[in-house]
């Protein structure tokens, strides 16, 4: 396969990255033929895949445009993910253009693509690394260069959690990543759940397809994602599928079980 000039030279082009297969849900094109193929196997599994992707950047647009209503001026967004329509910044800073984002990924394109967007915005930068070394993430020095923890900062975690199993100790990285926070900062985060979807072995097929990728696929359910919250006051309606969160129209949230993915949004009160 001929490698793009876009491509870092450090990356496999030939093993699917969950990053490149989200930007191919979402119509995107820095993917590769190994993504797109590995992209096409989960449609085969679960035909709403693109619909899940759509949704949960949805999710991420209204989350964003919640809690800058709500005074919010900092974010930090890990697992951003490929650049594409509908970015923190650009909902943000077309709010308040003093408005602040750190994007944090480990896929090296994501990264890159970011770099370019974000030229010459001197608000906005990005970072790689993992999600699973939140120390790492908070003491990085564009993060700190950008992000006062003294004040509120939202911490995005869209479309994630699903890649990081229980044997990573979820509810350690994000107690450390809470500890961080002031008072009146806000976690968002969204899960793949197979809650009520029962008998159709979608679950099997689509964790083996991710198995050929970066990253394998861990779901949760409701209550456990809700759990993940801890020391977090959920806002209304709390964890519910992606499409119920604060719909702009009732039509949004209908059939929204098919969405698959769960979220919610949280206050850090004191």
């Amino acid at each position: 396969m001929q490698r793009p000039d876009w491509a870092p030279d450090t990356i496999d082009i030939e093993r699917p990255s969950v990053a490149r297969m989200y930007d191919y849900y979402l119509g995107g094109s820095h993917n590769f033929a190994a993504d797109r193929a590995a992209a096409r196997a989960m449609v085969d599994a679960v035909p709403e895949a693109p619909l899940m992707a759509q949704a949960n950047r949805a999710f991420l647009r209204r989350a964003v445009q919640f809690l800058t209503e709500s005074g919010v001026r900092q974010f930090l967004d890990i697992g951003s993910g490929i650049p594409t329509v509908g970015n923190v910044h650009e909902i943000a800073q077309r709010v308040d253009p003093e408005c602040r984002v750190v994007y944090v990924d480990v896929d090296p394109v994501a990264v890159a693509h970011s770099r370019e967007i974000l030229a010459g915005n001197d608000r906005a930068t990005v970072i790689r690394e993992d999600l699973r070394h939140p120390a790492a993430i908070l003491g990085h020095p564009e993060v700190t260069r950008l992000l006062d923890f003294t004040q509120p900062v939202a911490v995005m975690i869209v479309a994630v959690l699903h890649f990081i199993p229980d044997a990573d100790r979820p509810e350690e990285i994000l107690r450390t990543l809470r500890a961080s926070l002031a008072p009146g900062s806000y976690l968002v985060m969204s899960q793949a759940s197979d809650d009520g979807r029962t008998g159709t072995g979608e679950r099997a097929e689509a964790e083996q397809v991710y198995r050929r990728t970066d990253s394998q696929l861990w779901i949760r359910s409701r209550a456990e994602l809700a759990a993940l919250f801890d020391g977090f006051e959920l806002a209304d309606p709390g964890v519910v599928w992606v499409p119920e969160w604060r719909p702009e129209s009732p039509e949004q949230a209908e059939n929204a079980a098919q969405a698959v993915f769960l979220g919610g949004v949280g206050r850090l009160g004191g």
